[in-house]
C-alpha cells in the first residue's frame, strides 16, 4: 500500500510501512515544541506560544527509500483526554518531556509512561504481538545548572531501566545540546534509518523537492545515495476518523504478518 504525498509542486508516493508518527508528550512549558523546532528546522524561538496541538510531517528520499515522519506536538493541558488515548494509540516512537528545574512536570511523565504502557497494552492484546515502544524521557534546559534542578539524573534514569527500548537524555533545545544524540537513539531503537536524525540528512526545501523522484538507474550519480529530508509546508493533521482506521488497519496488518509467521514456521 502507497500513501501519494503532496508538497508544493511536488508529488510522491511513501510505503505505508516506511510511514510512522513521532508524538511528543510532557507538562506546559518543559520545551517540547522547543525540541520539535530543533529537530525541524534547527531553530529556537525564546517567546513562549502555548500549544494546543501542532501537526508537522517530513519526507525522506534515503538511498533511493522514501519515509514519512509525522510529528504530532500535543499540549501540555490535555483538555480532551479521548484525543490523548488516540494520539497515543496511533504513535509509533514518543518522547517525553520534562523540565530539570520542575519537579511537577517529572511527575507528569511519570503518569504519561504509565499511561503509553497501559494504552498500547490494550492494543497488544488485540494484535497478540509483544509491542515494542521506542520511547525517549529527555529531561530538558540543562543549560539552566545544577542550582536550579529538581530531578536528579539517578532518579529519572530509574524510569528506563531494564528496558532496551527506552532512554534518557538530558538535553537543552536551547543550546541544541545533546538534541541530536536524542534523536538519533530513539531512531536506533525503532530501527529506523540513522539517516532520519537531524545531523545526518541534507535539508532541502520544497522547491528542491525534485530530488525525492527516483531517476533512471543510468542517470544515477554518487550523491544519489545520500539522505535528503524535506519538511512538508501544508500537512494537516488527519482527521479522527482516518486515525481510527489507521488503527484497524494497524491490528489486521500485524494479525496477517503473525498468520504468515506462523505458516513459515510450520
Amino acid at each position: 500500500m502507497m500513501k501519494t504525498l503532496s508538497s508544493g509542486n511536488c508529488t510522491f508516493s511513501v510505503p505505508a510501512k516506511n510511514s510512522y508518527r513521532m508524538v511528543v508528550l510532557g507538562a506546559s512549558r518543559v520545551g517540547k515544541s522547543s525540541i520539535v523546532s530543533r529537530f525541524l528546522n534547527g531553530r529556537f524561538e525564546d517567546q513562549y506560544t502555548p500549544t494546543i496541538e501542532d501537526f508537522h510531517r517530513k519526507v525522506y528520499n534515503i538511498r533511493g527509500d522514501m519515509y514519512q515522519l509525522d510529528i504530532l506536538d500535543t499540549s501540555g493541558n490535555h483538555p480532551f483526554p479521548a484525543m490523548r488515548r488516540l494520539s497515543i494509540l496511533t504513535g509509533d516512537v514518543f518522547i517525553l518531556v520534562f523540565s530539570l528545574d520542575s519537579r511537577e512536570s517529572f511527575d507528569e511523565v511519570k503518569r504519561l509512561q504509565k499511561q503509553i504502557l497501559e494504552v498500547k497494552s490494550c492494543l497488544k492484546n488485540k494484535t497478540k504481538e509483544a509491542a515494542e515502544l521506542p520511547m525517549v524521557i529527555c529531561g530538558n534546559k540543562n543549560d539552566h545548572g545544577e542550582l536550579c534542578r529538581q530531578v536528579p539524573a539517578t532518579e529519572a534514569e530509574l524510569l528506563v531501566s531494564g528496558d532496551e527500548n527506552c532512554a534518557y537524555f538530558e538535553v537543552s533545545a536551547k543550546k541544541n545540546t545533546n538534541v541530536d544524540e536524542m534523536f538519533y537513539v530513539l531512531f536506533s531503537m525503532a530501527k529506523l534509518p540513522h539517516e532520519m536524525s537531524p545531523a545526518l540528512h541534507r535539508k532541502i526545501s520544497v522547491q528542491y523537492g525534485d530530488a525525492f523522484h527516483p531517476r533512471p538507474f543510468c542517470m544515477r550519480r554518487v550523491k544519489d545515495t545520500d539522505a535528503y529530508g524535506m519538511v512538508s509546508p501544508f500537512a494537516r493533521r488527519p482527521s479522527v476518523n482516518s486515525d481510527l482506521k489507521y488503527i484497524k488497519a494497524k491490528v489486521l496488518r500485524e494479525g496477517q504478518a503473525r498468520e504468515r509467521d506462523k505458516c513459515t514456521i510450520q
